[in-house]
């Protein structure tokens, strides 16, 4: 009796982990669309230095003041060795995913980023070697194929948005793979890194952001008919961002990598279906078809990638450093636990 209302509360809190971080992902991809689309505050820079100020506030509040996570030490050397080249990748593919929104719908951009597993393969495979079994190649196959068919039959396709997004995978793969190497010996939980990383990447981007787009915030400010509940909006939207790696977090210690797999794809699937009901963009059949399709791709290569992990290597074989340098077959999970960070 006793192991079945053990087994029952973490079941459900398994599924409450799930509810509130789909809850805060999907709602700071509506918030950021709508900060674009609804209120034209097409600053896509500015909206991320927010981001990462209200990140870098709210990090310091949890660990410093409240105490809720220990802070894990990072020898000052190491903090502009390791960490400010991780916050650099880690600051473009913020602003890349803010600048896809601006161009393209919420269902394309999401579908796209779903072919981050496939760049990260290849860009491991060329970059540092690695070698994959063919079971990962085949498993990337459907992914790229439900982008090709999405692209080619996205209503609202945009070439600067699409390419954006593209990138923002390529940047997403980066930072998996510099994780591995710049972050070696060092236990981050989602909290400590953005701790560490959000002030360095509003240093980084603070500057740009003025030079870029000053005139035209200033000039927003001068036009737009309600300033303040538009600035409520946007700054709501950081701080729930920040609220999104509390969410990852929790997750993360609530269920398997299997189980974190399959909710990670199905938040992409809510996020497109959240966002075609508030923005009612145009999604034709065969474009929804390939969105499923990219989603049943990254399903099974996050199984595939789950089995091979499982498998004992045969009696005799070292075992393989666990950094980059060497020929170790790297797989990253579809959802990588820092992709939603900020």
């Amino acid at each position: 009796m006793e192991e079945s209302v053990i087994f029952q509360w973490s079941v459900f809190r398994s599924v409450l982990a799930i509810l509130q971080w789909w809850g805060f992902n999907v709602t700071v991809i509506i918030m950021n669309k709508w900060i674009f689309q609804k209120l034209d505050f097409k600053f896509p820079l500015t909206v991320s230095c927010v981001h990462f100020i209200c990140s870098s506030i709210g990090a310091y509040v949890v660990i410093k003041v409240l105490k809720i996570k220990p802070l894990i030490m990072v020898e000052p050397e190491d903090r502009w060795r390791r960490i400010f080249p991780m916050s650099f990748v880690f600051c473009i593919n913020i602003v890349l995913g803010n600048v896809s929104l601006r161009f393209i719908p919420v269902s394309f951009m999401q579908t796209i980023k779903s072919f981050t597993p496939a760049t990260t393969v290849v860009l491991q495979w060329l970059v540092w070697r690695k070698h994959f079994e063919w079971r990962i190649w085949a498993s990337l196959i459907p992914i790229v194929g439900g982008i090709l068919l999405t692209s080619i039959t996205e209503l609202s396709f945009n070439m600067f948005g699409f390419c954006a997004a593209l990138f923002g995978c390529l940047a997403t793969s980066t930072k998996t793979i510099l994780a591995e190497s710049l972050l070696h010996g060092y236990k981050f939980d989602s909290i400590n890194t953005v701790y560490y990383m959000a002030p360095f990447a509003t240093m980084i981007l603070g500057l740009p952001a003025i030079l870029v787009e000053g005139n035209g915030v200033i000039n927003w400010f001068h036009t737009h008919e309600s300033v303040w509940p538009a600035l409520v909006i946007i700054f709501s939207s950081g701080v729930l961002a920040f609220c999104l790696n509390f969410s990852i977090f929790y997750v993360i210690h609530s269920t398997t990598a299997v189980t974190f797999n399959v909710a990670g794809n199905l938040k992409v699937a809510v996020a497109v279906l959240v966002s075609w009901l508030i923005f009612h963009n145009p999604i034709s059949a065969m474009n929804a078809v390939g969105c499923a399709i990219t989603l049943v791709g990254c399903t099974f290569y996050g199984y595939v990638r789950h089995m091979l992990s499982q498998q004992s290597p045969p009696p005799g074989t070292p075992r393989t450093p666990r950094t980059p340098r060497n020929r170790m077959e790297l797989l990253p999970l579809v959802n990588d636990k820092l992709d939603d960070k900020v």
